[in-house]
């Protein structure tokens, strides 16, 4: 189970392009058609490793891999994101500087833009729609997005904000429940 944890992740390290939220829907549909997690433990899983400092397929790999196969396992699934990204970035670099302004290069790395984009767009709709979210859940999301990009407000503020609200609202939802009903 290690060494097919190991070379699962590889492949999805091996094959990623554009990292992080990027990564999303190749370790769903691996993981999930392999059978270790079934969507509903894996979004769990993505909700954690957003929580989490680091590189994000890392984190993620890391954490699919103890959840199916324990501490080897996550520090195996967690090599494997690594090992190509690895090579991949030594060879670029020692050629990249030759090719770099090669117009075939340039227009490589401009037809990837888009694919990026739509590999970061469909694990966010896979998970608004698996959620069963509404717009009303929204709401929230929204408020941060404009307070950071208009009002340039630090994301650090908005997560400080978002962890006290939630506090407050689950405070004040706690304590309507135990009012006695007259």
């Amino acid at each position: 189970m290690h060494f097919k944890l190991f070379c699962q992740f590889t492949k999805i390290g091996l094959f990623t392009i554009g990292g992080g939220y990027a990564v999303i829907p190749l370790i769903e549909k691996e993981i999930v058609n392999q059978g270790w997690l079934d969507r509903t433990e894996f979004y769990e899983l993505l909700a954690i490793t957003e929580s989490l400092p680091g590189v994000f397929a890392t984190n993620i790999a890391a954490l699919v891999g103890y959840k199916v196969s324990g501490v080897r396992g996550g520090i195996l699934a967690a090599l494997g994101t690594v090992i190509a990204p690895f090579f991949i970035v030594i060879l670029v670099a020692a050629f990249f500087g030759k090719v770099q302004d090669n117009p075939y290069v340039v227009k490589v790395f401009k037809a990837l833009r888009p694919v990026v984009v739509g590999l970061i767009a469909a694990p966010c709709y896979t998970a608004f729609k698996a959620n069963k979210m509404t717009l009303k859940s929204l709401i929230i999301p929204i408020i941060a997005l404009i307070l950071m990009f208009f009002f340039h407000l630090s994301p650090v503020w908005v997560i400080v904000f978002g962890c006290v609200g939630g506090i407050l609202y689950h405070k004040f939802k706690g304590e309507q429940r135990q009012l006695p009903k007259n």
